[in-house]
């Protein structure tokens, strides 16, 4: 089977002050995936509208494949405001077309082709939605080296505990940063215990293959069954944070599917990520250094 990767989940604009950004964690990921010559593709939905044009001229521009289905629902986006003190406050707006996402024969023929999938929570807010992705997950094949990565991404109060146990049920690699694990924790009822063990409780309870544990700028951990990977943050200097997690899930997967061990696809992650950081806008272009690192 060829290595086909899909993200799956929101696409929308985040309308900042100095103008709208295309955003979305699973078109991000999908073209991160791309980079490094794997075959990828994004799901999601959009509205027949302008914005809706825009986000599918933007991904066809950047090379980015897809099904993005056009629905009956305003193409979505974020409201960016910020505080007195420069701290953004979002608005992530409820009823848009990505929480539309329709489950079609075309969907369900690619879920049978698909060696990995990243897929969160925010897009599992809606009954439609999470649905489709479920239904995708379920017919993925159900070989052993089938991935179905769960990069949590918390956002606002669009997620229960119940979204969270069925998609760790579902997962084999779970994606979680240090302030969504402590979310989690609470919800679950773990007892006070440090953070890396609250992992190796969630890797042996939900049987994971891996599980990554992102911790900013104190750096990063990869669990498996028996060992950690651990990589400190590389120090840059930042343009902007966004996409840099999608870019290191999107390395990352890009480098287990290639063959490379644990401890080297986490370095890489890292150091993509980083570069990222130093970018501005979710989706530049990564230099050869890295990419050249799998072939």
């Amino acid at each position: 089977m060829e290595n086909l990767v899909v993200g799956m989940g929101e696409a929308l604009w985040d309308m900042l002050p100095e103008g709208k950004k295309i955003g979305g964690a699973p078109a991000n990921f999908a073209y991160h995936v791309s980079q490094f010559g794997l075959k990828s593709m994004v799901v999601s939905a959009v509205g027949d509208d302008a914005l809706g044009n825009e986000i599918l001229d933007s991904f066809s521009s950047k090379g980015v494949d897809g099904i993005i289905e056009k629905v009956p629902y305003p193409t979505g986006t974020v409201q960016v405001e910020l505080d007195g003190d420069g701290v953004p406050c979002y608005d992530i707006k409820e009823g848009v077309a990505w929480d539309n996402i329709p489950y079609t024969p075309e969907l369900d023929k690619l879920a049978s082709e698909t060696k990995a999938v990243c897929f969160g929570s925010l897009a599992q807010r809606s009954i439609v939605s999470r649905t489709t992705i479920n239904r995708f997950l379920d017919a993925m094949p159900s070989s052993e080296d089938t991935l179905k990565i769960f990069d949590i991404n918390l956002r606002q109060n669009f997620y229960t505990k119940e979204t969270i146990c069925n998609s760790l049920e579902k997962c084999n690699i779970l994606k979680i940063n240090d302030e969504e694990l402590v979310t989690v924790s609470r919800l679950f009822g773990f007892p006070g215990i440090d953070l890396k063990d609250k992992c190796w409780i969630l890797l042996a309870k939900y049987g994971l293959k891996m599980l990554i544990l992102t911790c900013g700028v104190n750096g990063s951990y990869v669990f498996t069954p028996g060992n950690v990977s651990f990589v400190e943050t590389p120090k840059v200097e930042v343009a902007d944070t966004v996409g840099a997690g999608d870019s290191f899930t999107g390395t990352f997967v890009a480098s287990i599917l290639k063959g490379l061990p644990v401890c080297e696809a986490h370095r890489l992650a890292v150091n993509v990520s980083a570069f990222v950081c130093t970018q501005a806008g979710a989706m530049p272009v990564i230099p050869a250094e890295y990419t050249s690192k799998i072939k």
